[in-house]
């Protein structure tokens, strides 16, 4: 064979192969959508009022005329991981994603209180049914999901619980902030303080405080008859948390609950090597609530 050729074919042997996508993947999680001129895609900085102060916002906002469903993403304790590549992808789906900053977490104004989470969700969820916002931002009331990811999953439950205009609610590798794993004073202070950052004034000791102190209410078994009346989405991982998702969904079962989609992943608490799969399964599920337009 001829030198040229030796090293072309080499090379070529060489190169990575380009798998075709999976056919039950959804396009969104790989394909840009067509661009729209006269509707484009776009992103706007949201201040939304919230226990005295304006948290921080970003609005992802889908292509196309609207109004579009819309999610709600919240992020976990401390949020280090904000699922921001989910946020992207479920735009791409059709869906507008609006993702916030608890009250004193990540520039957020204010203190940072576990009690006030599920606050700072719900005043994110009277931003968007406002009329004046919705229209601005293309985002139609009444098809509203909320999702969250750790900690977030928590602040899910407990809007979700309460909210009958919510037409579903998702839940990334809950974690119920009312169990904590069971660990004791000791052990909450000494997770509390690998998850302080960026959330103002608060220590170690006091976040732990506020848990141990709010076990009863944080219970997110108590939104079990509310989360029965809506279609879930469980997701769970190999963090060790799962128990306590099993267990939602064996009490919203239990109070008759029957919309309930669940999937468990071999990957971390911030499904690191499963971050297509994890959009994937979330696409899936909002196509069930709210199918693409044609």
């Amino acid at each position: 064979m001829h030198k040229t050729a030796m090293l072309i074919a080499a090379l070529a042997l060489a190169l990575p192969v380009s798998a075709a996508p999976p056919p039950d993947l959804p396009a969104a999680v790989y394909t840009d959508p067509v661009p729209d001129a006269a509707h484009p895609a776009r992103m706007e900085v949201l201040h939304i009022p919230s226990g005295g102060v304006e948290i921080n916002g970003v609005a992802y906002l889908a292509a196309g005329k609207g109004p579009h469903p819309t999610v709600v993403i919240c992020h976990g304790w401390p949020g280090n991981e904000k699922n921001l590549d989910l946020a992207q992808a479920v735009r791409r789906a059709g869906w507008n994603a609006i993702t916030f900053n608890y009250r004193g977490a990540w520039g957020s104004p204010g203190s940072f209180r576990f009690a006030q989470n599920p606050e700072d969700a719900k005043a994110v969820l009277a931003f968007l049914r406002d009329p004046a916002n919705a229209a601005k931002l293309g985002v139609d009331p009444a098809r509203l999901v909320i999702m969250g990811h750790s900690m977030g999953g928590w602040v899910t439950t407990l809007v979700a619980g309460e909210d009958d205009g919510l037409i579903g609610a998702g839940l990334i590798s809950a974690a119920n902030m009312g169990v904590m794993r069971g660990l004791d004073r000791e052990g909450i202070t000494k997770l509390a303080a690998g998850n302080m950052e960026t959330l103002a004034d608060v220590t170690p000791q006091s976040m732990a405080q506020e848990l141990i102190a709010g076990r009863p209410g944080f219970d997110f078994l108590r939104a079990a008859p509310g989360l029965a009346r809506r279609n879930l989405l469980v997701l769970s991982s190999d963090d060790g948390l799962s128990p306590q998702t099993d267990a939602l969904v064996a009490a919203v079962r239990q109070n008759g609950g029957t919309q309930i989609t669940t999937y468990h992943a071999a990957t971390d608490h911030s499904w690191s090597d499963r971050r297509i799969d994890l959009a994937a399964q979330v696409i899936r599920w909002l196509e069930t609530l709210s199918p693409p337009a044609p």
